[in-house]
């Protein structure tokens, strides 16, 4: 008795699809009918029928491949799960649960891989501990394993997707040629998609992937500063040891192997806008441990009021373990200038000042406004600008001094863009949100977000914005920066982690002369690779 009302709620759908879908042989809408066609005019609107083939054909390819779009394959001690998804900017995923996961740009097309790690098989992970000899070739291994995955996974998804179409199309129209037209098209649009994505691989992602949850200190395991730069096919097999160290990784269970720092780098830790947060202090001090900092660089609006009665707030920074290079932002008063001025591990820039500290000089300049309560601008751009030609002006000096200026510091980006062809690199906050610009004068432009998740009054919005901070990696013989990391959390709570590597432009070179593969560390953290002399 069940079955009778079911039946008939289902045809009911079918005859709906069809009748977008299909034309209508028999049934004619009289010329007078509202919306009719006129008389012998029975089939609909071509754009109709080609946009209902189209729904047709994506909807069933899209279900064929969550039915069978997928494949198990083993990628060296790990058993692994590849499929195809739809997807708006394509890409690629590695997914290593419980560590987080991995995101490649690889790509630009509607359809992005991921690869789920999802158990160490215990057979071949007690062989590469029994024989630790083998480590030295899981990288071919590896490359062989997602090779030959990556066939099987193009031959399985063509076959689900036009099986889907065809099977979609069959029930719609009930005609044998159209159901197979729409399997043939969405072959067609898998193969142009397959085209999309040859024509735009981007091998160089490898170089720039974006880490999340426990995986977020991944970049520290990658390397020194110049070997970013000389080295690059040592990275690329840097991050396939980092997917095969994923036995030992799992060992650790909440810890990834622990990064020396190379001598050959200066690691400088940028944050900016704190604005009277004070879980600010707590996450610099851990960037500070994690990543060995050698200098941290704030560029203002540490304060919100400026106000002394805010002084306290500022005590922390004596107990960072890394001398503290501040600029005053639009929030910070000269009170607020004058109280730092007096702790012994703070270096307070202003007018053009520059310091010697962690190997590099730095010099920078305080906001020309003091507006902390956002009512009354002092100055505004013509301000801003004409500080930023003072700086550009003291740069100058300490070039024709010998005394060259490696970074330069300033709150607001439109003093900073003043100094462009004056230094290597200039630092500013302000804006709440990261900037990364190479200026016309060979100057790079670095504005950092709000480290402090734009402080108390983030709560007035209606999303938390987000706590950001940048790693520096520059070189100690040339003081050039070779590449950053830029850290992401979640704002209020800190749900979230990120951490995305990132090379200048002018450093990815294509003819990178190419080195010896690492040798992995008996310790069970990823070789490291020597600085190039």
């Amino acid at each position: 008795m069940v079955r009778v009302p079911f039946r008939a709620a289902a045809h009911r759908v079918r005859h709906h699809l069809s009748q977008l879908v299909r034309p209508k042989s028999r049934a004619r809408k009289p010329a007078d009918a509202p919306g009719g066609l006129g008389a012998g005019s029975g089939a609909p609107n071509p754009y109709v029928r080609a946009l209902g083939m189209l729904g047709v054909v994506v909807i069933g390819a899209w279900l064929g491949l969550l039915a069978v779009g997928s494949i198990r394959t083993p990628v060296g001690p790990m058993d692994t799960n590849m499929t195809l998804r739809p997807s708006l900017t394509g890409g690629s995923k590695i997914n290593v649960s419980p560590l987080g996961a991995l995101e490649l740009d690889s790509h630009i097309a509607p359809l992005r891989l991921d690869v789920d790690v999802d158990r160490l098989d215990p057979v071949r992970s007690q062989a590469l501990v029994d024989q630790p000899e083998r480590f030295s070739g899981l990288q071919d291994e590896v490359t062989r394993d997602v090779a030959a995955g990556t066939r099987e996974l193009a031959v399985r998804s063509c076959v689900a997707v036009i099986s889907g179409a065809t099977a979609l199309g069959l029930v719609v129209y009930r005609r044998p040629r159209r159901a197979l037209a729409a399997g043939g098209l969405a072959l067609t649009l898998l193969a142009a998609s397959g085209v999309s994505a040859y024509a735009t691989w981007n091998p160089k992602s490898v170089l720039e992937p974006k880490f999340s949850g426990l995986l977020s200190s991944a970049p520290s395991l990658v390397g020194d500063a110049r070997s970013i730069v000389t080295e690059f096919d040592i990275y690329q097999q840097e991050l396939a040891r980092l997917v095969t160290n994923v036995t030992r990784l799992y060992d650790a269970t909440s810890t990834l192997p622990v990064y020396q720092p190379d001598p050959g780098t200066i690691r400088a830790l940028h944050v900016s806008d704190i604005h009277l947060n004070p879980a600010a202090w707590h996450i610099i001090a851990s960037l500070v441990e994690q990543y060995e900092i050698d200098v941290i660089i704030d560029s203002g609006d540490t304060m919100d009021h400026g106000s002394a009665a805010e002084n306290g707030f500022l005590d922390p920074i004596r107990d960072l373990g890394a001398p503290y290079v501040w600029v005053r932002g639009n929030h910070d008063s000269k009170v607020t200038q004058a109280y730092l001025e007096k702790f012994r591990n703070v270096r307070v820039l202003d007018n053009g000042r520059a310091v010697n500290v962690a190997g590099l000089r730095i010099a920078g300049t305080g906001d020309a406004s003091f507006t902390p309560d956002r009512t009354r601008p002092v100055g505004g751009k013509a301000a801003a600008e004409l500080e930023g030609m003072r700086l550009a002006s003291a740069l100058r000096d300490q070039e024709q001094a010998g005394t060259p200026v490696d970074i330069a510091v300033a709150h607001d980006p439109a003093t900073a863009r003043q100094t462009d062809g004056t230094v290597p690199l200039v630092l500013a906050g302000h804006l709440h949100n990261r900037v990364n610009e190479q200026l016309k004068g060979g100057t790079r432009l670095k504005v950092e977000g709000s480290t402090g998740g734009g402080g108390l009054r983030a709560v007035q919005n209606e999303k938390p914005e987000k706590v950001r901070a940048s790693v520096l990696y520059l070189d100690r013989e040339t003081r050039r920066l070779q590449a950053w990391d830029e850290i992401t959390l979640g704002g209020l709570g800190l749900t979230t982690a990120e951490v995305s590597r990132h090379l200048p432009e002018e450093n990815l070179k294509k003819d990178t002369p190419a080195s010896p593969s690492p040798t992995p560390s008996p310790t069970g953290s990823p070789g490291r690779p020597t600085p190039s002399p």
